[in-house]
């Protein structure tokens, strides 16, 4: 028994050093598309919002706080769906009470809060004739709150902000002024800033939403198509959202969906870094995940339901953003498939060999290169945004535990994520969820 057990253990270890020589090369494959994968795009971004940077923004370098001159100044509405906001509807209505455009009106849905949000927006109606509040009984989620808004709106533009979001004074007229340049304008994107900095976590995303999250925008607007326009801060064409069905109430993240409704019927979605709007974001890791995977999952949803349309020709302004996030999803299985073989390859005696060389390859030394070159340029584009925060150079030290944050959360969430998506059923209401709003600082 004993002399079999032996044979038998040297043919298994014979079959596995077999397959790991056979895997070697593939797996090689996958190491290089993890580590230039993101360097390649790291530098299309940066290219592309350089672009952006210099066709649109560099004249208003250090003028915030100017107004845009418009030929005319068209009525607007402003909705805000609201799920349990009674901590910070107040101060949202009041602050935008202050925006320097004529004529507007503010909605506030109230999507079946469990809080006293409807009291206080209910005795905010009392003291401002310009806020109506419209009350839902049940919690119907995000999407059927902007639809109701809508149609009940009284505009033909809609500034649609979150019931934590901060309006800056001047975001309207900056946002307005597209609708009226461009007829086929069909939504334009904020540029949202982070309220809430005192934590680790608040600060690297003090950069992630200048060097990743703007920057993609920029970069994005500059080759033609958006992925989508930011939840907390967008505003709409009412004749274009009722042409595409206005938001689905079945995908996670309204958002993305409306943003894809909208390009694939042939309308524009412009990028705004004038319309600041300062919201709060989760600073604990548990918060993080939750949203990132809600994310994930809401941008494979979009991926699944529209992989039929881009085959009409008309679509074809689409393909490159529907490849780059297919490649992304893509990417973070192949970390996945990656971490799991390497404690395998360990047991090979040239991987054995290979760890007493420590000294750092020039790919990471790349990749570091490229990350800090990357948040200096974004930094340095976004650095007039937050001049009322004091600049956004003092967070520059803090960028250099993104990667990891980004690569660990990222890779995790978007496996997540995409799994959800796929085991969604189509036509399941997404409704709203308790969200992390951080630690509050004013």
């Amino acid at each position: 028994m004993t002399f079999s057990l032996q044979n038998l253990s040297v043919i298994l270890v014979n079959q596995w050093y077999q397959f790991l020589s056979a895997w070697a090369p593939i797996d090689a494959s996958i190491e290089g598309f993890i580590y230039y994968y993101p360097l390649f795009m790291a530098y299309i971004w940066m290219f592309g919002a350089i672009i952006f940077y210099f066709r649109f923004e560099w004249r208003q370098q250090g003028n915030t706080e100017h107004l845009p001159e418009l030929t005319k100044y068209p009525p607007v509405s402003i909705l805000i769906p609201c799920y349990n906001e009674a901590e910070n509807i107040r101060e949202t209505v009041e602050i935008l009470l202050h925006q320097k455009y004529p004529v507007f009106e503010i909605i506030a849905i109230n999507d079946g809060s469990k809080d006293n949000t409807l009291a206080i927006l209910q005795d905010l109606a009392k003291q401002h004739h310009q806020l109506r509040v419209i009350n839902l009984h049940t919690n119907q989620g995000k999407a059927m709150g902007l639809r109701t808004g809508a149609l009940l709106a009284n505009s033909e533009i809609l500034i649609c902000i979150d019931g934590d979001a901060l309006l800056a004074p001047e975001a309207i007229a900056w946002m307005v002024r597209h609708f009226i340049d461009n007829p086929l304008v069909g939504a334009v994107t904020g540029n949202p800033r982070i309220r809430n900095r005192s934590t680790l976590l608040g600060r690297i995303q003090v950069g992630e939403f200048s060097a990743i999250v703007g920057m993609i925008k920029r970069a994005q607007r500059s080759y033609g198509k958006i992925f989508t326009v930011s939840g907390v801060i967008a505003a709409f064409r009412k004749s274009a959202l009722h042409n595409v069905g206005y938001w689905s109430n079945d995908m996670v993240t309204e958002d993305i969906d409306i943003s894809w409704k909208l390009q694939l019927a042939g309308w524009s979605i412009y990028f705004e870094p004038n319309a600041l709007c300062w919201v709060l974001m989760p600073e604990t890791i548990d918060g993080l995940w939750k949203q990132r995977t809600r994310w994930a999952q809401g941008g494979t949803e979009v991926l699944l339901r529209y992989f039929h349309a881009l085959f009409h020709w008309s679509s074809r302004g689409m393909w490159l953003l529907y490849s780059e996030c297919l490649i992304s999803i893509i990417w973070a299985f192949l970390i996945l498939l990656h971490l799991l073989y390497a404690p395998l390859e360990l047991l090979t005696e040239s991987t054995r060999q290979s760890l007493h060389d420590l000294s750092p390859s020039w790919t990471s030394m790349l990749l570091s290169l490229t990350c800090l070159i990357q948040f200096g340029v974004s930094l340095f584009i976004d650095s007039h945004y937050e001049s009322r925060t004091g600049g956004v150079a003092r967070y520059y030290y803090w960028m250099v535990w993104y990667p990891i944050v980004y690569w660990l959360i990222n890779v995790g969430t978007t496996i997540v994520g995409s799994i959800n998506a796929i085991k969604k059923k189509r036509g399941q209401r997404a409704i709203w969820i308790t969200l992390d709003r951080g630690l509050r600082h004013k």
